[in-house]
Order: C-alpha cells, then structure tokens, then sequence
C-alpha cells in the first residue's frame, strides 16, 4: 500500500466508488487492514488516515484532538457519504466523528470498540523496556497467540520504548477511559454493524451487546475463535460480514 501525503497528513487511500474510511486502534497498524484493503479496494475507495497518536502535542493527546484531526481530514479530502469503519480506539473515535458529523456519515462499522468498557492492555499500561512483557500483552489481544507475529511485537515494544510516544499513549488511553458514550450513542440514527469476536478479553462480548442496545438501527455478529481484532484473526469472516452489511444499504 502507497503512503500519500497531503498537507500534514498521512494516508493510504485505494479503489474507487463508494467511500470506506478505516479508523485504527491506539497500537494500530496500517498493516492491521492489510485484508480489508485487498478485498475492498476492487469495489471501494479504501481510506486509511494514519491517526498522529505518537506525534500530536501533548496537551491535544485524546479523543477530542484526535477526532478533531479526523474532521480536518475528511474536510480536506472533500469526502462526504462515509462508511466508517473502526477498531478499538478507531472506533470510539468513529463513533465521536459520527456524533458530531451524522450528515456526513452513511453507515458505521464497530469492532471491539471502546467506548462503553474496555480492559486497556489487559489492566494495566505495558512496562517500558520487558520486551517478555510486551510479548504477552499483545499476544492476549489475540485469540490465536501466534497471530501476534514478532514483527507485530517488535513495533510496540519499540513503541512503548519512547518516552514521548509512551507518555501520549497513557494520556490517549486515560481519554478513551474517562470518555463514556453510553448517553449520547441513543442519538446514532445510521445503520451501524457490530462486529465482535466471541473471545474478546478487551472489549468483552457483553460490551458489543450493550452497544448493540444502545444504538437503535444496529445489528451485532460474534466471531468464534476471535478477540480484539476480528479484521485481522479472520479477514475473510470479517469481509463477508461486512459486505453483506454494505449491500444492504444500497
């Protein structure tokens, strides 16, 4: 995937038609859409703005900041008609942009997203510098631990190694924490698909049933055998659900 770069911002930007927006989580890779991307960009115009959760000031480090790069993002593409689609922290923030902007908004696509609950790491915020540790709290995002592949470990552990980096993830993750939607998600009126894997120990199951209660034109799909990423433990499940979503809007 082509890097793009317009003003100061960063994005992979594939296909053509109608617009899916990709919204990642707070240790989210580009990669972690690589599935996603391949499928849709033969029917869709794939976007993927790289959040700036590792460089924006510090003080502008959370949900507002980062929903507000969103906005200036989608205001300086000229995109309108959104599908968006979000993990984790990618999708609290798709849910804030979708609050703020529903004309904007086409349909929402929520998976182990925050928002309501979530167990950040497993409970506690990863120590710098134990790279065993590191390891293992991003092996339990996974089902299947070896999904977590050592090029996946290697990227957070040289992430959570940063001090600066470090300090805009903690101040990031206590944002997502304090900043409970469950009052304002009633006013989402756009078909909103849930998708959540069975296994989560994130965001665990409950959690996507709550959403699921809240939200009024949505529908909930559990993935078995699946955690906090189910576009990255099983793409292909992932795609077929969401394309049938999709084709139900049209």
């Amino acid at each position: 995937m082509e890097i793009k770069e317009k003003k100061e911002f960063s994005y992979i930007d594939e296909g053509s038609g109608e617009i899916l927006i990709l919204l990642h989580g707070l240790f989210g890779a580009l990669s972690n859409w690589d599935g996603v991307v391949r499928e849709f960009s033969k029917t869709h115009r794939v976007i993927i703005p790289m959040l700036p959760i590792y460089t924006m000031p510090i003080k502008q480090a959370g949900l507002e900041g980062l929903t507000k790069f969103v906005e200036e993002f989608v205001e300086e593409m000229g995109l309108e008609d959104l599908n968006v689609v979000g993990n984790s922290l990618g999708g609290h923030i798709g849910l804030l942009y979708t609050l703020g902007n529903p004309d904007k908004v086409k349909s929402l696509v929520l998976t182990g997203s925050s928002g309501l609950f979530e167990d950040g790491m497993g409970g506690s915020f990863p120590r710098r510098g134990s790279y065993d540790y590191i390891d293992e709290r991003v092996r339990y995002t996974f089902y299947d631990p070896n999904t977590a592949t050592k090029e996946l470990v290697d990227e957070v552990f040289e992430t959570t190694k940063s001090i600066p980096k470090a300090l805009r993830i903690v101040a990031i993750a206590k944002s997502a924490q304090r900043n409970n939607l469950a009052s304002e998600i009633t006013k989402i009126r756009c078909p909103t698909l849930l998708i959540w894997g069975l296994n989560d120990t994130i965001t665990p199951p409950m959690v996507g049933h709550e959403f699921n209660k809240l939200i009024e034109n949505s529908q909930l799909r559990f993935i078995d055998k699946c955690c906090h990423a189910p576009m990255m433990e099983h793409p292909q499940k992932f795609n077929i659900i969401t394309k049938e979503f999709l084709s139900n809007l049209n």
